[in-house]
């Protein structure tokens, strides 16, 4: 609890929502548990037709600081309600709160306080993504909110650009209406990052705060999925190149030159890569207008957006879409958009030895890979894992990249497995790397299937060098000859176990494990429904 916030009511908390009744009071009721700080909690209802209107009126009765606005007509998007938040504000700080997600308690004693003492007119904070029904929680951009920071203007950190997020953040009300800093209005998808990079083109004074000040709730097994998480449709696709070109525009047209690189460099390493993972998951259909749609906005860069760091895995990427206008290489453009990447064979030369991206796209140099140092590279690894009654064994394979990993000295491969849900690290052991006859590294370690226990685990691999520096890697997931095929293992600590090795969006290998009778009879029962269904 900050007390330097008084008890004086200084902020207007907005809180949006549509037909969202089954979440709606948790929200509110998280904003007035904030305490006397909080002035007025504004709830915009954008015309829903469940039961939201009941559960607002029921909680401003219950509360006089509710204020409830009942939009006439739908919007169709998030920017409208919170317009509408803004210009009924009553108090000298502003902030936002969707309907299906909660501000942890102190969050409005510790932005405030540090607007106050500060004298600034944003103060952004720590926002969590929260998994449902998992439970597991993922900090959001935690570079930025590692200590305490106060910036004259926003430029001083360039890197603000990626917390496109308008809900960690406490905005002085005055600030927003003297520089008309709105959301789009309408249905715009990805409004956020149009209002980010407003307030930033406005140039206010900073602060930065390293706790906890929002709880974004991720539902992924939602029937309806947030905007963030509907990417099937390229509909979105388009929604989200509109989004940044406007962001890159209001930037540079504010004469925030460093900004507005920095976001189309966000551009390439964030959403480029996180679309081109899921291609694979598209029909053609989707992909050719992908395609189209991705070289079209990517036209409007010019020299200065691609001579920056030409090896990185985005402006690659960006490059191989630029040198070809069909669709191409779909399966190792999946790979170079894993996190962490990898540039997977082959490792193509043009007549004269240059490194190109292939023998079809000569032009597309990867010269600049000879002067990295080998802990920089997207070094590829590939994995097998074949569960057996008796030593389960992981094979790696380290592929050679035009000379560099030799000339470094790879020793061996540091092996990790860790939880999807929680995170927690398992199963670690280090694995000596020994020269192939085909020029490849090649390692092998047993795995204690039963030691993991129930859930999915995704492999880490850390690369070591002789000089004793390592690079992180995940491992291309082989596939063929049965090696991601489901297996029942014997086990004395479960009695059975069932293991599903498997290749995951970027193409890397992890595994699933169901223990004991039951739970390999529940994940063979849900796999003859979908068969007959």
């Amino acid at each position: 609890m900050h007390p330097h916030s008084h008890q004086t009511p200084h902020v207007s908390v907005v809180v949006i929502g549509y037909n969202d009744a089954a979440h709606l009071a948790h929200a509110v009721r998280s904003a007035l548990a904030q305490g006397p700080a909080v002035g007025e909690v504004v709830a915009v209802d954008d015309c829903s037709t469940d039961g939201s209107p009941a559960v607002l009126d029921r909680l401003a009765a219950s509360d006089p600081r509710v204020r409830v606005i009942r939009r006439e007509s739908n919007s169709g998007g998030c920017g409208s309600p919170r317009n509408d938040g803004i210009d009924a504000a009553t108090s000298p700080y502003v902030m936002f709160l969707d309907s299906d997600d909660v501000l942890p308690p102190g969050a409005v004693d510790a932005l405030l306080a540090a607007a106050r003492e500060e004298r600034v007119e944003v103060v952004g904070g720590l926002c969590v993504r929260r998994e449902l029904p998992s439970g597991r929680e993922v900090g959001w951009q935690e570079q930025l909110y590692a200590a305490a920071a106060v910036l004259d203007r926003p430029e001083q950190l360039p890197r603000l650009v990626h917390d496109t997020l308008c809900v960690n953040k406490l905005y002085r009300t005055d600030f927003l209406r003297e520089h008309a800093v709105r959301f789009p209005e309408g249905r715009f998808p990805y409004e956020d990052i149009v209002f980010t990079a407003r307030v930033l083109a406005a140039s206010p004074r900073l602060a930065l705060i390293p706790e906890r000040v929002y709880v974004w709730h991720v539902r992924r097994s939602a029937e309806r999925l947030s905007i963030s998480l509907d990417r099937a449709d390229v509909a979105n696709w388009r929604a989200r190149t509109e989004a940044n070109r406007q962001a890159y525009e209001i930037l540079l047209n504010a004469g925030q030159k460093k900004l507005a690189r920095t976001a189309r460099a966000k551009f390439l390493d964030h959403e480029l890569r996180m679309y081109a993972r899921e291609l694979g998951l598209r029909d053609a259909e989707y992909r050719r207008a992908w395609w189209d749609r991705t070289r079209a906005h990517l036209a409007d860069y010019d020299a200065a957006d691609w001579s920056a760091d030409p090896t990185a895995p985005g402006r690659l990427l960006a490059r191989v879409i630029m040198a070809s206008p069909e669709p191409r290489d779909l399966p190792r453009l999946k790979e170079l958009a894993a996190r962490p990447a990898r540039l997977c064979p082959p490792y193509a030369r043009a007549a004269d030895g240059t490194p190109v991206w292939s023998e079809e796209l000569p032009q597309l140099t990867l010269e600049p890979y000879l002067t990295r140092p080998a802990h920089q590279l997207p070094l590829a690894v590939d994995a097998a894992l074949r569960p057996r009654t008796r030593n389960t064994v992981l094979r790696l394979r380290l592929h050679e990249m035009y000379g560099r990993v030799a000339s470094a000295g790879p020793r061996s491969l540091a092996v990790q497995w860790r939880h999807r849900e929680s995170g927690h690290p398992a199963g670690s052991a280090t694995a000596p790397l020994a020269r192939s006859a085909d020029g490849t590294w090649a390692a092998e370690t047993p795995v204690d299937l039963a030691a993991l226990g129930a859930g999915t685990w995704d492999l880490r691999l850390r690369v070591i060098f002789a000089d004793g520096s390592g690079t992180d890697v995940t491992a291309h997931a082989r596939a063929g000859a049965g090696l991601l095929r489901r297996s029942v293992v014997p086990s004395l600590r479960f009695g059975v176990l069932l293991a599903q090795p498997y290749a995951t969006h970027s193409g890397a290998l992890a595994v699933r494990l169901a223990t004991g009778p039951s739970g390999v009879t529940s994940v063979l029962r849900g796999r003859l429904r979908r068969l007959l269904g």
